[in-house]
Protein backbone atom coordinates (compact mmCIF):
# COMPACT_ATOMS: atom_id res chain seq x y z
CA UNK A 1 0.00 0.00 0.00
CA UNK A 2 1.28 3.69 -1.18
CA UNK A 3 1.79 5.68 1.89
CA UNK A 4 0.28 8.90 1.62
CA UNK A 5 1.90 11.51 -0.95
CA UNK A 6 2.52 15.25 -1.34
CA UNK A 7 3.96 17.55 -3.43
CA UNK A 8 7.77 17.91 -2.78
CA UNK A 9 8.34 14.98 -0.71
CA UNK A 10 11.45 12.75 -1.60
CA UNK A 11 11.21 9.08 -2.14
CA UNK A 12 14.47 6.38 -2.18
CA UNK A 13 13.50 3.83 -4.39
CA UNK A 14 14.80 0.43 -4.66
CA UNK A 15 17.03 0.19 -7.31
CA UNK A 16 19.01 3.35 -8.86
CA UNK A 17 18.08 5.43 -11.89
CA UNK A 18 20.56 4.83 -14.65
CA UNK A 19 22.62 8.25 -13.38
CA UNK A 20 22.78 6.66 -10.04
CA UNK A 21 20.66 8.34 -7.81
CA UNK A 22 17.95 6.68 -5.73
CA UNK A 23 16.41 9.67 -4.43
CA UNK A 24 13.32 11.36 -6.10
CA UNK A 25 10.92 14.36 -5.84
CA UNK A 26 7.62 13.89 -6.16
CA UNK A 27 6.20 16.41 -8.46
CA UNK A 28 2.54 15.01 -9.68
CA UNK A 29 0.10 13.80 -7.71
CA UNK A 30 -3.10 11.90 -9.28
CA UNK A 31 -4.18 8.52 -11.11
CA UNK A 32 -0.01 8.65 -11.68
CA UNK A 33 2.63 9.73 -9.72
CA UNK A 34 4.92 12.12 -10.89
CA UNK A 35 8.58 12.08 -10.10
CA UNK A 36 12.16 14.80 -10.88
CA UNK A 37 15.31 12.59 -10.14
CA UNK A 38 17.37 14.69 -8.00
CA UNK A 39 20.38 13.94 -9.70
CA UNK A 40 19.97 14.39 -13.44
CA UNK A 41 16.07 16.09 -12.84
CA UNK A 42 14.89 13.40 -15.40
CA UNK A 43 10.92 13.13 -15.19
CA UNK A 44 9.12 10.07 -15.27
CA UNK A 45 5.59 9.08 -14.44
CA UNK A 46 4.88 5.95 -12.54
CA UNK A 47 1.29 4.18 -11.37
CA UNK A 48 0.05 3.80 -7.71
CA UNK A 49 1.00 0.38 -7.79
CA UNK A 50 4.20 0.25 -9.87
CA UNK A 51 5.23 3.44 -7.01
CA UNK A 52 4.09 1.33 -4.58
CA UNK A 53 5.88 -2.07 -5.47
CA UNK A 54 9.41 -0.31 -6.15
CA UNK A 55 8.97 2.54 -3.25
CA UNK A 56 11.52 1.62 -0.35
CA UNK A 57 10.68 4.37 1.78
CA UNK A 58 9.68 7.84 2.05
CA UNK A 59 13.04 10.16 3.25
CA UNK A 60 11.32 13.76 3.98
CA UNK A 61 7.75 14.85 4.47
CA UNK A 62 6.05 18.08 4.12
CA UNK A 63 3.91 18.66 6.57
CA UNK A 64 1.05 20.63 5.67
CA UNK A 65 -0.38 21.31 9.42
CA UNK A 66 2.26 24.12 9.68
CA UNK A 67 0.40 26.36 6.87
CA UNK A 68 -1.96 28.02 8.62
CA UNK A 69 -4.93 29.62 6.21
Amino acid sequence: MLPDLQLNDVVRLRKPHPCGGYEWKVVRLGADIGLECLICGRRVLLSRRELAHRLKKVITSHDNSTLSS
